[in-house]
């Protein structure tokens, strides 16, 4: 089975928050809700840190002043040369 992304968690997710407001969740679905929330979150994590590692910041007159520890981490993953 394949990994579910961020989209089809989020639609489940809010199936039950939907659910939880109308009629209430059973235990099971409380259960799942729970978990469909901490996979989400993961998922969130792991994609927000992709885009922070991608990072390149420049001041006004062009010269890189990324952080240094973003640098690193961008060498140490072969993503930069210098």
């Amino acid at each position: 089975m394949a990994e579910p992304t961020m989209d089809t968690l989020l639609v489940r997710i809010n199936e039950l928050a939907h659910k939880n407001k109308a009629e209430g969740l059973t235990p099971a679905e409380k259960t799942e809700r729970a978990g469909l929330r901490q996979q989400y979150l993961k998922l969130f994590k792991a994609s927000f840190r992709s885009q922070v590692e991608m990072l390149q910041v420049y001041n006004k007159d062009g010269k890189e002043v990324t952080p240094e520890k973003v640098r690193q981490i961008q060498r140490d993953k072969g993503l930069r040369d210098d």
